[in-house]
């Protein structure tokens, strides 16, 4: 089964919102043997949406859409099916007795504009959306399946769990695939590919691999096709381990495991409590860290010591070390460290100091200059890392560098 993405809407070609219909449905679709062979985005007119139908139609099976379905004038992708598949309108009693008992529930009553959401094509099979008050609309054409949903994330998943995934696999036939996706940190990702290749230049020809790489992390995507999905769970966790045991110190997780959560699990694993001195990621790295249920078992908690006064009085950073190396330095975040390991009394801690950008840099401490130190109190580690103008990519690439420190130094002390 091929299939074609479609997303309407001007706010996405702007920039205006994020597309994430296309990733969820593209996930979705392969998830459950489909191929996706194309993705498009519109506009809000009718020639774009009619034209883009037309080109998904001749190279796909089934055409998936989303956006246009809401009450205003413009939401047009409904009235541009209709015209598409040469079907009248008709008013549809059944999603209008939902929609009322919808608002009836908010003690509400349906606008003139809902009314008009219930003028359905004829020759489209109406899907019910219990998220929303635009119903889905299935229609075939020569073979072709095309599916038009509503825009808003939650009611398009909805509709495609409930009721086009289920209704696509009773009407064709299926390929089987699966995917395990490898996290890496800590290597860049022709690195990784040059190590790995003793084992993925072996693999057959049904097999795919795919390196994604973002800030100091490389996910590795291995996935196979064939007929029968047993045996290719059994030969991609095979070659899974393959690829982990040329890497190992590289890998921290799996699929959609984080970071921040399995870093989370070793720490509760061996019962140990941390605190974070933060400087430049202003708290970034404390809300990673808070992001996972649980963590209060051992994260006691952390300072932003961004002004060197507060270093001074909240961690214990003297003002000898401040005045002669400064707040960006080797010697301040150590000393940021033994203060926040001793006012938490945790078991470990790190600190961040640095010049995220994009000003306030040095000809001897440029701009992107970051110091990290962390460990206990017998051990403490340091790192200088010299990063790039963005400020907002300086701080998750550190959130991600400290992260996978954290996780090696627990591993190797503990």
């Amino acid at each position: 089964m091929k299939v074609h993405i479609i997303t309407i809407g001007d706010e996405i070609l702007i920039g205006q919102i994020i597309n994430t219909n296309v990733a969820w449905m593209g996930e979705q679709v392969t998830l459950h043997g489909g191929q996706v062979v194309g993705a498009s985005t519109v506009g809000d007119t009718k020639e774009g949406i009619r034209r883009y139908v037309q080109l998904a139609m001749e190279e796909a099976d089934v055409v998936l859409l989303s956006g246009g379905l809401g009450p205003t004038k413009d939401d047009i992708t409904k009235n541009v099916l209709a015209e598409y598949f040469d079907s009248e309108m008709e008013f549809h009693e059944e999603t209008y007795e939902r929609l009322c008992k919808m608002f009836e529930r908010f003690g509400r009553d349906p606008l003139p504009s809902h009314k008009e959401q219930c003028y359905m094509p004829v020759n489209a099979k109406v899907m019910t959306n219990n998220m929303g008050t635009a119903p889905g609309m299935w229609f075939e054409k020569e073979g072709k399946v095309v599916v038009s949903m509503p825009g808003v994330p939650y009611e398009m998943k909805y509709l495609m769990e409930h009721e086009v995934l289920p209704a696509l696999l009773k009407q064709f036939t299926l390929l089987p695939s699966v995917y395990k996706t490898i996290l890496t940190a800590g290597a860049g990702e022709s690195v990784i590919a040059d190590r790995i290749e003793p084992v993925t230049d072996a693999f057959p020809d049904y097999f795919k691999v795919a390196f994604l790489p973002n800030l100091g992390r490389v996910r590795v995507r291995i996935g196979a096709y064939g007929t029968n999905k047993t045996k290719l769970e059994k030969e991609v966790d095979e070659a899974v381990n393959a690829v982990v045991a040329l890497i190992p110190e590289l890998v921290f997780g799996y699929d959609r495991e984080t970071q921040e959560g399995v870093l989370g699990d070793l720490l509760s694993a061996k019962g140990l409590r941390l605190s974070t001195a933060e400087s430049c990621t202003g708290g970034y790295l404390a809300h990673r860290i808070t992001s996972v249920s649980g963590s209060s078992g051992y994260y006691i908690g952390g300072v932003v010591a961004y002004a060197n006064e507060v270093k001074s009085e909240k961690l214990g950073v003297s003002e000898q070390i401040l005045q002669k190396y400064g707040a960006v330095s080797e010697e301040t975040v150590v000393a940021m460290v033994n203060g926040a390991l001793e006012r938490y009394q945790t078991d470990l801690s790190i600190a961040i100091s640095g010049i995220a950008g994009p000003t306030g840099g040095t000809e001897a401490k440029p701009v992107g200059t970051i110091w990290l130190a962390l460990g206990n109190q017998n051990n403490v580690k340091t790192y200088k890392l010299q990063l790039t103008k963005d400020r907002l990519k300086n701080i998750e690439y550190i959130g991600n560098f400290s992260l996978n420190k954290l996780r090696h130094f627990v591993l190797e002390n503990y």
